[in-house]
């Protein structure tokens, strides 16, 4: 036989369960805070009213620190990156209990503005605090912006919208690491001359165009010879980086260099073996994931430039943690480095 609940030993918790809602949201119903769609609002007080909730029993809950809800708005596909981050919050979950912190991954494609616009909406007044890899568009900024006119706290991860009022960014210094990627690629091609293909998800994302940029400052500067070629767009897809890296290999026989931006690994090293040239041309990206390092392994890849997904997935929640709060943010302990990675040096 189930327990009989009285009043005073109802939490939020039941109520935030009979209503089908988060801890979250019954407290902004609650305090009467705004962001809350009018049918949930009515849902929840149905739930008050008919367990005769004390409102001041959850301001005494409050009182001792509510439970918190936070959301990471993840890419859709494949990314090994991705899901590294995505793990390392599913080992977070002894350390999120222990400071009553729930953390929701919501899964969208990010190189579509409108569905990761319309993701972000769907968050309001349903969570207190985030997490976006943001592509950098007016409607996406926007979203992000209602979502901090509502009340919740949103960083921006991986990938930043500086334009937005988001409250800080984790992520590494892009502009720095394209710069990297671009004095390997100059110096391990030595002295040949050719030129340098750029493989990116998309330059609407803002990691991917500043590496770009980064990459492009060094090119100009100090390796004249290389003749650096248009960006490719391959939506970190392995097909789609496949088919259009194998076409421009075919196009151009003096390729000696090669930058992969972001993700669609496999089919840039595919495209590259099937070329035959895989040990010709010089090979640089990003991340250790069980792939890249095969890639080092093989000789296929030169070099990783690497950042740690688990530093950026707890320095995004301490993050959202803190500003939830109102206290300071350690900025220099939330500061994510970037390391170089090749075969000799695998970690």
């Amino acid at each position: 036989m189930a327990e009989t609940l009285t009043p005073t030993a109802l939490t939020l918790k039941d109520i935030a369960r009979e209503a089908g809602v988060s801890l979250a949201t019954v407290d902004r119903v609650l305090h009467n805070r705004p962001g809350v769609r009018p049918d949930t609002v009515r849902r929840v007080k149905a739930a008050i009213e008919r367990n005769s909730f004390q409102p001041h029993v959850a301001a005494a809950e409050l009182a001792r620190g509510r439970a918190r809800r936070f959301a990471f708005v993840m890419p859709s596909g494949p990314n090994p990156f991705m899901q590294q981050i995505e793990a390392y919050l599913g080992e977070m979950a002894a350390w999120l209990a222990a400071r009553r912190l729930s953390v929701e991954t919501v899964v969208t494609d990010v190189f579509n503005p409108s569905a990761l616009a319309a993701s972000l909406e769907a968050l309001s007044g349903d969570c207190d605090g985030v997490a976006v890899v943001a592509l950098d568009h007016p409607g996406v900024r926007a979203a992000i912006n209602d979502l901090v006119d509502a009340g919740t706290k949103v960083v921006t991860l991986v990938s930043d919208v500086p334009s937005s009022r988001r409250h800080h960014y984790v992520g590494i210094d892009n502009i720095a690491a394209g710069r990297t990627a671009g004095a390997l690629v100059g110096r391990l091609v030595g002295q040949r001359s050719g030129k340098v293909a750029i493989m990116a998800g998309s330059q609407g994302l803002r990691d991917h165009a500043e590496r770009i940029f980064g990459f492009n400052q060094v090119m100009a500067t100090e390796f004249p010879d290389l003749s650096v070629l248009p960006v490719l767009e391959g939506r970190d897809e392995d097909d789609r980086s496949e088919q259009l890296l194998g076409r421009l290999l075919r196009s151009h026989a003096d390729i000696v260099g090669l930058y992969n931006v972001g993700a669609g690994t496999q089919g840039v090293a595919k495209a590259l073996s099937e070329s035959g040239r895989d040990k010709q041309v010089v090979f640089v990206g990003h991340d250790v994931t069980a792939l890249t390092r095969r890639l080092l392994l093989q000789g296929v890849m030169d070099a990783a430039i690497s950042q740690n997904p688990g530093h950026e997935a707890r320095a995004a929640v301490r993050v959202l943690l803190a500003l939830a709060r109102g206290e300071p943010i350690l900025r220099e302990q939330e500061k994510i480095r970037i390391d170089i990675v090749m075969r000799d040096n695998l970690p």
